[in-house]
């Protein structure tokens, strides 16, 4: 199991064409169905705190005692590109959830091009590192990828491709209502 974990995390950040986060490569990527995974309270393993640098806003480091989405993108991912203003949206929403992004496998023009485009509200790390520290629990593995954590800062949801409407919402109720 633990080699299998190292495995998606290695694929997840490097890529099946490598590049890190200067390959554009719309190919190259794992791509997601857009299942979504719930975990039991009780289940729940330890999300690592989720600080760093952002693409507009300067550093920052996020709550760890409020429910928590992070999604995994890539302006280059056409997933990534219709799921953004589902996510913005949401963001407003729901004030009392806090909305953060990872870039991955990008560039930094390229992302603020695409942050001004969809006008997302909600910071986005661009250190994809971060991602390592989900090790252990539900790691993302596609891009794009949504976790939702709960407010004891323990993984709970993890959305494996394009998220939905419905699926997400759902999702996100849920562990508000675990509080």
């Amino acid at each position: 199991m633990k080699l299998i974990i190292i495995f998606l995390t290695s694929l997840l950040l490097t890529g099946c064409a490598g590049g890190g986060l200067s390959n554009t490569n719309e190919n190259a990527y794992v791509a997601g169905s857009g299942s979504a995974i719930y975990i039991n309270q009780a289940d729940r393993k330890d999300a690592p705190i989720i600080s760093g640098e952002t693409l507009t806003s300067g550093e920052k480091t996020l709550n760890r005692n409020q429910v928590t989405v992070i999604n995994v993108w890539a302006s280059w991912c056409a997933p990534c590109r219709a799921e953004a203003p589902l996510l913005q949206d949401f963001s407003v929403q729901y004030p009392e959830v806090q909305f953060a992004g990872v870039l991955t496998r990008d560039n930094i023009s390229s992302a603020k091009a695409f942050y001004e485009n969809f006008k997302i509200t909600y910071p986005t790390f661009i250190d994809d590192s971060l991602l390592i520290g989900f090790k252990g629990s539900l790691i993302p593995n596609a891009i794009p990828t949504t976790l939702i954590i709960d407010k004891q800062g323990k993984v709970a949801v993890r959305i494996s491709g394009e998220a939905t409407v419905a699926s997400f919402r759902k999702m996100l109720e849920m562990v508000i209502a675990d509080a």
